[in-house]
């Protein structure tokens, strides 16, 4: 089998509520060690992400971001992940980095949901039509399979093109009138300015931010934090390097106690709900979640 072949092949392998379930219980072993680097060149970043837990073993990921990439027809994001032995840190594995990332991602939010939407959710707005959103469609999807989808993307284009691949999937051409709509709102842009206001909110949305992953940019605003719920995947991750918490922290808008837990405190019961809440989830990702996730295709891979 050809190398560039094997990640479709894997893929076939793979459901997305299983590697929900991995990402669990990955945080029921002892706490990752991360570490993060950005180098930047406006508008472009590289990012190194790392990750240590103990009995798992470790992953180093590369990324390489590049927004104005489409316009030449090449992917915005590009890079690598070595994954090394726990016992003797040796290479195990070369995964390929878009399936991981794919995976890891969605699967991210799609735990977050399972954890906080409520059950009986509907209607699905997804915010953004690339390869993330993409993702996410597929990932909720699997764990609402009864509801119905919508797509807002600030270019009626690649809404349309989403649209037309996924079944009950409509094109959404208002985003506050969409947002008012839907149960689940989960929003994958690169948008350095808040795009979801807090106003269009009601009680018992469930809320869940992926694209902002630097310092400098955000998805919602100061409005949606005060009237949410906030939970994280890692506030180890999260809250001091991406602008989504960042940004309203260093202002006073909204403190560290607001967050109410992340994916370490699932099992201390701190991921609850009611039905009238309004709950936000900030997908920031890290090396940990894709050490879960290699592992996982590994798993998948080995035992195919």
């Amino acid at each position: 089998m050809k190398f560039d072949t094997i990640p479709f092949e894997a893929e076939k392998l793979l459901d997305w509520l299983d590697l929900a379930d991995a990402i669990r219980a990955g945080h029921r072993m002892p706490r990752a060690e991360v570490g993060d680097t950005f180098l930047r060149r406006e508008p472009d970043t590289l990012l190194s992400r790392s990750a240590w837990i103990d009995g798992l073993g470790m992953a180093v990921k590369t990324a390489t971001i590049f927004p104005e990439n489409p316009a030449d027809h090449v992917p915005a994001i590009n890079g690598a992940l070595n994954l090394y032995d726990d016992t003797h840190g040796v290479l195990e594995a070369i995964v390929d980095f878009h399936l991981v990332t794919k995976w890891k991602t969605a699967a991210d939010s799609l735990l977050g949901a399972i954890l906080l939407a409520r059950p009986q959710s509907d209607c699905i707005l997804i915010v953004g039509a690339g390869a993330v959103a993409r993702a996410l469609r597929e990932a909720y999807g699997a764990a609402f399979p009864n509801a119905r989808f919508q797509v807002w993307n600030r270019s009626p284009a690649g809404a349309e093109a989403m649209a037309a691949h996924y079944p009950d999937t409509v094109v959404a051409s208002d985003l506050e009138s969409a947002v008012m709509a839907s149960d689940i709102i989960a929003s994958a842009t690169m948008s350095r300015a808040p795009i979801i206001e807090g106003a269009w909110l009601r009680p018992g949305q469930h809320l869940d931010l992926i694209g902002a992953y630097r310092a400098d940019m955000r998805e919602a605003d100061d409005e949606a934090l005060k009237r949410a719920r906030i939970f994280v995947d890692s506030r180890a991750t999260v809250l001091d390097h991406i602008g989504e918490l960042k940004i309203p922290l260093e202002a006073g808008v909204v403190s560290r106690d607001d967050v109410i837990g992340d994916f370490y405190d699932i099992e201390a019961g701190a991921f609850t709900r009611n039905d009238d809440d309004i709950t936000l989830f900030k997908n920031g990702g890290g090396a940990h979640l894709d050490l879960m996730t290699s592992r996982y295709i590994q798993k998948k891979w080995q035992d195919r």
